[in-house]
């Protein structure tokens, strides 16, 4: 990127360039909108990219498929098609105005007007639009606003957010992975007083602004604010550790795991197991992220219960106990609890032994007891128990034929 002129790899290869070629005939015009500018402009990484164009979602489709482009009917009926190019997807929007407005369920109708549809937008700086040589087209004044990482509202920020309450979560989210600062006053003020609205949205949307929250580079004064202004408890139904929250933000780089939704939302609220369920529910959290909560907690609860001190933990017991993941994640939710006496270097010296260590395997198997008398049933389990106890006790030391020897 020169200037404001946006020259980037995505924006010059074939895959992109070709989409272009197929939809930007007889006088219609196509544009990257939203994130991909917004995050080219702040030097950020780009995922996903979002094409806004005048033409009609069928055109869109009959052009894409003359090309030879993939054509996949994501959401026709509401303007959107999604195009495969050169095993890239990029999902194109026509351009949209208001005619009701009536929260999330607004009537709207296909158009021509880039102010238009950039007025329906949530925040001045995902309403920038480049076109295909790179140049910024700005129809609301966004760019100085995204260059000065200020999160604005389009016009009222009571209006935007009684369209759809999500967008107070979304304040919060995109302030802390792009702002600069505190929040907009103006925005902040209308989330406050707008903040019942949250409880009318679904677990699922919820749950992926959360997560997509927690791991942003300004989560803890984020999370904090909107623990001030009675947000945060709807959103997570109890108590939160944001002090914990913002000791585990601040490992950040040097402990990858800081940015797992998953361990960064037990950091938030892991009190107890309850708390985990309750805000898995809450969020409609899957499966392996609830475990993970769960496996986290207790062994930090475990690991604070026995006192850790990283220069004498015997860190092949805790691998063989738990596991490398459940470990690491369990000395940092337990380091959280005492981190102003407990040493970032320490720490990371620890997690880096957790992290290479090789964890023990028992010598010993059912078949070996089998193979030496004991009679098959539930004196083999009692036995195995026994064995594996003196083994840890003997510091993994003892070998197979030691520990069959003391059958």
């Amino acid at each position: 990127m020169t200037g404001c002129r946006i020259t980037a790899e995505w924006l010059q290869n074939n895959a992109i360039q070709a989409v272009f070629d197929a939809i930007e005939r007889d006088g219609d015009v196509a544009r990257v909108v939203g994130g991909a500018v917004r995050n080219c402009l702040l030097d950020k990484p780009v995922a996903d990219i979002d094409i806004a164009t005048t033409a009609a979602p069928p055109i869109v489709a009959e052009r894409a498929e003359l090309a030879g482009l993939k054509v996949i009917p994501t959401g026709v009926d509401h303007g959107t098609v999604t195009v495969i190019s050169n095993s890239v997807a990029y999902e194109i929007t026509t351009l949209r105005e208001d005619v009701e407005t009536f929260g999330r369920q607004a009537k709207v109708r296909f158009g021509r007007d880039w102010s238009e549809d950039a007025r329906r937008r949530d925040f001045t700086m995902n309403a920038l639009y480049c076109d295909r040589s790179g140049s910024i087209h700005d129809p609301l004044g966004g760019l100085t606003d995204c260059l000065e990482r200020r999160v604005r509202f389009i016009g009222s920020a009571r209006d935007r957010i009684r369209e759809d309450y999500l967008r107070i979560l979304r304040f919060f989210r995109i302030h802390a992975a792009y702002g600069n600062g505190e929040p907009d006053p103006e925005g902040l003020t209308a989330c406050v007083q707008e903040r019942e609205g949250l409880r009318s949205l679904s677990a699922e949307r919820i749950g992926m602004e959360m997560k997509r929250l927690v791991v942003a580079p300004l989560a803890p004064q984020c999370l904090s604010l909107m623990e001030d202004h009675g947000l945060l408890e709807i959103v997570t139904g109890g108590v939160s550790r944001i002090a914990d929250f913002a000791a585990f933000r601040r490992l950040a780089p040097d402990v990858p795991e800081v940015d797992d939704p998953a361990l960064a939302l037990a950091a938030l609220v892991g009190f107890v197991d309850e708390d985990v369920d309750r805000l898995s529910d809450r969020l409609r959290l899957s499966n392996s992220e609830r475990k993970r909560m769960h496996t986290a907690l207790a062994v930090g609860s475990e690991l604070i219960s026995g006192g850790i001190d990283p220069t004498t933990a015997d860190t092949r017991k805790l691998l063989y106990r738990h596991g490398r993941q459940a470990s690491v994640d369990g000395v940092v939710l337990a380091y959280l609890r005492q981190s102003e006496t407990f040493p970032k270097r320490d720490l990371l010296k620890f997690l880096g032994c957790l992290r290479s260590g090789e964890i023990p395997e028992f010598p010993v198997k059912g078949r070996d007891l089998l193979a030496n008398g004991i009679a098959p049933g539930p004196d083999v389990g009692r036995a195995l128990e026994r064995l594996e106890s003196n083994w840890i006790e003997s510091n993994f030391a003892l070998t197979q034929k030691e520990l069959i020897g003391r059958i």
